[in-house]
C-alpha cells in the first residue's frame, strides 16, 4: 500500500497551495499518475509540489488551472500562486500594478502612510515587518512585498516617464515610522521626487476638514490610450474600476482636491521644516 504523506494546509501558503492541488486531483479520480500528461510535469514533480519539497512555479499554476478548469476563476491556482509570490497582496492589486505600468499618467492620494511609490527602502521594510508583529504576514511575505514594490517603483524609470500627480494627507508626513533616521530620509526623498519635471507632490493640510474629498486611499490612472482606471482599497480588499462614468467623477473629485491642497512649492516647504524639525 502506498504511504501517503499528510498534509497540513494551515502550516504555510505554500502547503495550502499543494493540499488544494492534490484534492482537486483526487476529487476527480485522478492519480498524479494521470494528472502529469495533462500538465507536462512528471508525477514525482507533482508530489514534490503537494507535500511541499518543491515550489509552484506561474508555468506549473496555469497548466494546471488548464487540466482543473479553474482558469480566470477565483479558484484559480495562478491567482494564489501570485498571492504567494507577491506576499499576500490584497485582492485586485495584482490586477492595478498591470495597469500602473503602463500608465502616461497616474494620481494618487494617500493618508496615514507615505504612498508606497514613494517610500524609501528603508521606511516599506518598516512598514512591511509592522504587519510580521502584527501576525498578518510571515518575515518572507514582508521581505516579497519590499522587493515587489521596488520593482514597482523602479518601472516608473522609463524613457518617457509617466506624469505623477501625489496629494498626501498632512497625517503621512507625521506618522512616525521607523525613527527619526527612517523619517528623515524618506522626508528627504519626497523633496529629491519634487524637484523631478514629471513629479507633482502636494499635501492636503490638516485645515482641509471637510472638503477632504476621499477617506481611503485611492490610485488613478490615465493610459496611454486615454482610457481611465481606478483603484481603490480597504484594509481586507483592493477594488479596480474601468468603467468611465464610474471613473471620470473621480478624476473630476481629484482635481478639485488638488486646488484645495497646498501649493506645490508650499508642500515641498511644509516637508523641509518637518524634516529640518520646525513645526
Amino acid at each position: 500500500m502506498v504511504n501517503i504523506k499528510e498534509l497540513n494546509p494551515a502550516s504555510s501558503p505554500q502547503a495550502a497551495y499543494g493540499a488544494r492541488i492534490r484534492r482537486f486531483r483526487e476529487e476527480r479520480g485522478w492519480s498524479q499518475d494521470d494528472l502529469a500528461p495533462k500538465i507536462g510535469y512528471s508525477s514525482q514533480h507533482i508530489s514534490a509540489v503537494e507535500t511541499v519539497r518543491k515550489p509552484p512555479t506561474l508555468r506549473f499554476s496555469r497548466k494546471s488551472d488548464q487540466a482543473f478548469g479553474t482558469t480566470g476563476t477565483a479558484d484559480s491556482f495562478e491567482r494564489e500562486w501570485s498571492e504567494m509570490r507577491n506576499g499576500s497582496l490584497l485582492e485586485g492589486f495584482p490586477e492595478y500594478v498591470g495597469y500602473e505600468g503602463r500608465a502616461v499618467e497616474l494620481r494618487l492620494y494617500n493618508l496615514g502612510l507615505i504612498p508606497g511609490l514613494l517610500q524609501t527602502p528603508e521606511y516599506a521594510r518598516v512598514v512591511a515587518y509592522g504587519d510580521v508583529e502584527r501576525g498578518a504576514i510571515t518575515a518572507e511575505q514582508a521581505d516579497e512585498r519590499v522587493a515587489f514594490l521596488a520593482q514597482r517603483q523602479a518601472a516608473l524609470e522609463r524613457s518617457r516617464p509617466p506624469m505623477m500627480f501625489v496629494v498626501m494627507d498632512e497625517s503621512c508626513l507625521h506618522q512616525a515610522v521607523g525613527g527619526p533616521e527612517v523619517m528623515n530620509a524618506q522626508l528627504e526623498r519626497l523633496i529629491e521626487l519634487a524637484s523631478l519635471p514629471n513629479w507633482i507632490i502636494q499635501v492636503a493640510p490638516f485645515g482641509m476638514g471637510e472638503r477632504r474629498a476621499f477617506h481611503l486611499p485611492v490610485n488613478l490612472l490615465t493610459l496611454a490610450d486615454r482610457s481611465i482606471v481606478a483603484y481603490a482599497e480597504s484594509q481586507a480588499q483592493g477594488y479596480v474600476e474601468r468603467e468611465t462614468s464610474l471613473v471620470a467623477p473621480m478624476f473630476t473629485t481629484y482635481h478639485q482636491m488638488q486646488g484645495d491642497a497646498l501649493s506645490k512649492a508650499a508642500s515641498v516647504a511644509k516637508v523641509s521644516q518637518l524634516r529640518k524639525g520646525t513645526p
